[in-house]
């Protein structure tokens, strides 16, 4: 791998390609791993991700929601099509891969930084994931809800992802939990921040320390998701969701932004979290790296299993 990709990552990728399909449902590829496709019937963007080779936030993979979610700020929440502004009122953060929503930060990548020492390289990978968060935890500051729909194995920075939105939905199969404590780091990309304003202290630190597997209906009960419905139930709920909102979508859109009012998850704090994330992965034992090459071998699997065990 290219160690000098990470200082690029901010970076603004090229114009997404031209909608791939006309009618209630156009698309819009920003990459190969990711694509953006619109329901005219509840006006919510669904943004899917297809990370290779492992299903988890690559460079390349950030480099295109960075671009989606400029596309989507630029035009305003009304997208180009055919001459045609498409209003957004909600954006959906979903998986292209069976089994997983996604297993988080690049952890080859982090093994390559550490290895090498290079503190800028693991900062500047820190703040291209929060800076993606950030925008979707802000609504692209926008009048726009934000819901993450989970389907599957659901860990590390890709719990991150999920708890960045306003709304998340889980079908009763997914799995949660923070993998990082295993081998001597902790989740630096929002977890905390996330979660605190979520659950509180108590729960949240329960959750970033103990290193366990937790099912969707635990997180349900933790208050820390909003929605969970049987296998293959997802998609049909979160569009059912988005209809019954309507009508109150103004008022509960009104509220989360009086919600990041009184209880603040800064971008300053984010990156703060970053800086004491990237200082704690340099002090990494060679033991702890062999832990984590030992995760990255079973994601590694994915690709043929689907899922993680």
């Amino acid at each position: 791998m290219d160690m000098h990709v990470p200082h690029a990552l901010l970076q603004v990728a090229q114009e997404p390609r031209p909608y791939l399909s006309a009618g209630d449902r156009p698309e819009y590829a920003f990459s190969e791993q990711l694509c953006a496709q619109y329901d005219a019937g509840t006006q919510a963007l669904w943004v899917r991700w297809t990370p290779a080779p492992r299903p988890s936030f690559n460079p390349g993979l950030l480099r295109a929601l960075s671009e989606c979610a400029r596309f989507i700020r630029e035009h305003e929440g009304r997208l180009p099509h055919l001459g045609e502004p498409l209003p957004v009122e909600y954006t959906v953060l979903a998986s292209n891969v069976p089994g997983v929503f996604n297993l988080g930060g690049d952890l080859g990548l982090f093994l390559q930084l550490i290895e090498r020492q290079d503190r800028s390289g693991l900062v500047e990978y820190g703040k291209a994931c929060i800076h993606v968060l950030y925008r979707n935890y802000v609504g692209h500051d926008l009048s726009i809800i934000t819901i993450s729909l989970v389907q599957g194995d659901c860990f590390g920075g890709g719990f991150e992802a999920a708890l960045s939105s306003d709304i998340v939905v889980a079908e009763r199969q997914a799995r949660f939990g923070f993998p990082e404590i295993v081998f001597n780091l902790f989740p630096g990309m929002g977890a905390y921040s996330f979660l605190d304003r979520r659950v509180g202290r108590r729960i949240t630190e329960e959750l970033l320390s103990g290193g366990k597997t937790y099912s969707a209906d635990d997180m349900l009960k933790l208050g820390v998701i909003n929605h969970v419905v049987d296998a293959g139930e997802g998609e049909t709920e979160v569009s059912a969701l988005t209809r019954r909102l309507g009508r109150i979508r103004n008022g509960l859109q009104g509220l989360a932004a009086v919600r990041r009012r009184i209880n603040p998850v800064t971008h300053e704090e984010l990156l703060d979290v970053v800086h004491l994330w990237a200082d704690c992965a340099l002090r990494l034992t060679g033991r702890d790296l062999k832990l984590m090459q030992r995760l990255v071998s079973r994601q590694n699997d994915i690709t043929v299993s689907g899922s993680l065990h």
